[in-house]
Order: C-alpha cells, then structure tokens, then sequence
C-alpha cells in the first residue's frame, strides 16, 4: 500500500458551503414560489368570476327572451342567438381557458386541445359576426322601415345567424388541414402561426372586415339617427291639446263646492284654473327625439366596446407572423385574449339593458325566480 493511498487530505468546508447554499437556494425557491401561488389563485379567482358572470347574464337573456311573448321578434331572435354564442364561449371556451392561463402547461392532450382551439375560433367569430348581422338589421330597418317590416321574419333572421356560422366554421376549419400529431407528450395548445395566409385570412375574415362593416352600417344609422333629430317641420301642426285642471286649495275649488250644492253658474276663475296646452306633433317629435338619441348613444357603447376588447387581441396576433424577430410576451396575450372574451360579458348587458321593454320582462323574470325560491 504506498503512501498515497494512506494519505487523507484535511477536512474543509466544500462540503458545508455546498449544503448551505443549495439549502439557500432552495429556500429562495420556494420564497418565489408562495407569491407566484398566490398570484395564480387571484388571476384564477378573477377568471372564474368572469366566467361565471358571462354565462349567467348570457343564461338570463335567454330566459327572458323565451318567456316573454312581447320579446318574440326577428330583432330579439338575433339578441337571442347572440347571447347564445356568447354562452357557448363562457362554457366550451373560457373554463379551459383559465386553467390553461394559470398553469400555462397543456395537460388535457391533443384530441381536446384541437376540440377547444376549434370552439374558441368558431364562437369568437360568430360572436363578432353576430354583431355585423345585428347592425345589418337595424340598418334596414331604419333606412327602409317600410319595405323591410313586410321582409324582417324570424326565417330571415335564422337565416342571417345561419350565414354567420357557416363563415365562422369556414375561418376555424384550415388548421385542421395542416395539423401536426405531436409524438412526445402535449405541453402546449396554440394555433400555428407559421402559415401566414391563413393568419391573414383569420384574422381579416374575424375582425378587420367585419369592424369595417360595423363602423360603415353604424356611421349610417347615426347620420340617419341625426337627421330625423335635427328634422323640423314648422308648417305642420297636430291637434292642439288643451287640460284644465282646478288648482286645489284655492277660493275656486271652495266656491266649487257650494256651486255643486247650489247649482250656480261659473265658479272660478281663470287666475284659479291651471290651463295647458300642448301640440300632439310637437310631443311625438320629443319622445322620438329622446329616443334617437338613446339608440344613437347605445350605438357608440356597442361599438367602442367592441373595438376596446377585441382590437389588442387581433393586433397582437397579426403582428407575431409578421415579425418572427419581435419578443414574444405570453402574460400579454393572455390580457389581450381575457379582454376580447370580456366582449360575450358586455355584449348582453348592452344589448339589453338599453331596451325598456327588455328590462321589464327582466324584472318580472327575477321576481318570479326569488318568489318560486
């Protein structure tokens, strides 16, 4: 045995400096981790909310629109059929959604990541084209009331929303031509954004063409909104309607009731009777002036939150394509992605709430659900 294999070199402190610091490393880890856990229980907290909220005010506008037979229109129809689609959205689409945010790992596979790729194309789309649709028929309801009233049936209108689909499944369907099994195990769900003329064909197909259509109807319904406001008729008059009403707690309305008593004549007089008088033409123009600009305002909502949710999405998305170079951020597109799923939230609560006849049956709605609970 030589001497070299007798000697033991001196005890140091590696071993320990080792120890201490991977016990410092790790205790750094999982200091990171416990505010990254609690952030993704509030982003989940947040989402599941949204999600909740989306499907209940979508749930009860179609609840209301059935049960009320004053809401059974070819307009309400559409409102229907869009609250619909945005209901879709909150139970196919935003659920899987939010789990996918928060743990940003695919684990529910390839056949369900295709299924939901292919859910959340389809109903966003319809959703936004819902809205061109809607827009379309007000369009022609108010730029030819008279001819459109004989052709706006529910048939048409099932028609429309028909059309509406069928382009939405036409934009959801290519990806499905050029898909790729993945032969390890699925870790993300994306659509792929290689192929450039899809992108292009999606995104413009989804949004850009439709928004062009929605600010072009939406511009003519608020300049023909304008002009009916702003029409004067001076030379025409209605009937001229005159109320006198006995203003009480007044000499007359004493001496009034001893005339009774005493059959007299006159028993007031003109200083002690409140008398008006009103033009019929000149109160309907007013109330339909008020409501011209209740729908014209309506109008402006629709549209500015519709631009607001969904424009950053379909920039974004435009944009990765075109610039392979440009630095990706996920935690953006996941903003940008909630934001125009925030647009099935907004759409029932304008929709509807601007339509008094709709906030009625509303009301009656949940009254009857609180007493039959």
């Amino acid at each position: 045995m030589s001497a070299m294999e007798h000697f033991n070199p001196p005890p140091t402190n590696y071993d320990l400096d080792s120890n201490v610091s991977t016990n410092a490393s790790d205790a750094s880890k999982t200091a990171a981790k416990e505010p990254s856990m609690a952030f993704q229980a509030t982003v989940g907290s947040v989402l599941g909310a949204i999600t909740l909220a989306t499907t209940l005010s979508n749930a009860f506008v179609i609840a209301t629109i059935s049960r009320s037979r004053k809401l059974h229109t070819p307009a309400n129809f559409l409102i229907a059929s869009l609250a619909l689609t945005d209901l879709l959205v909150s139970v196919l689409v935003m659920p899987v959604s939010a789990l996918y945010t928060v743990s940003h790992t695919w684990t529910l596979g390839q056949v369900v990541c295709d299924i939901w790729l292919s859910s959340d194309i389809t109903c966003c789309t319809a959703s936004i084209l819902h809205l061109c649709v809607i827009a379309l028929d007000r369009y022609w309801a108010i730029t030819d009331a008279v001819e459109y009233a004989k052709r706006r049936t529910t048939s048409r209108a099932a028609a429309m929303v028909a059309t509406a689909w069928v382009i939405a499944i036409s934009i959801s369907l290519p990806p499905f031509f050029w898909r790729q099994v993945k032969a390890g195990e699925v870790t993300s769900c994306e659509v792929n954004t290689d192929h450039l003329f899809y992108t292009i064909y999606s995104t413009f197909g989804a949004f850009y063409i439709p928004t062009l259509l929605l600010i072009a109807l939406y511009g003519r319904i608020y300049v023909e909104a304008r002009r009916r406001i702003l029409r004067q008729s001076p030379k025409k008059f209605g009937k001229r309607l005159t109320s006198a009403q006995l203003v009480s707690n007044s000499p007359g309305s004493a001496s009034l009731t001893s005339a009774r008593q005493d059959d007299a004549g006159s028993v007031a007089s003109d200083s002690q009777i409140k008398i008006t008088v009103s033009d019929s033409l000149l109160e309907k123009k007013r109330i339909s002036a008020a409501r011209e600009r209740k729908a014209t305002k309506t109008l402006g909502i629709i549209l500015g939150a519709y631009i607001v949710c969904w424009l950053p999405f379909f920039i974004y998305t435009l944009l990765v394509p075109l610039c392979p170079s440009c630095p990706a951020y996920p935690e953006l597109f996941d903003f940008f992605t909630w934001l125009g799923y925030l647009n099935s939230l907004i759409n029932p609560i304008i929709y509807t709430m601007a339509n008094d006849e709709f906030k009625t049956a509303f009301q009656k709605l949940i009254s009857f659900r609180c007493c039959v609970s």
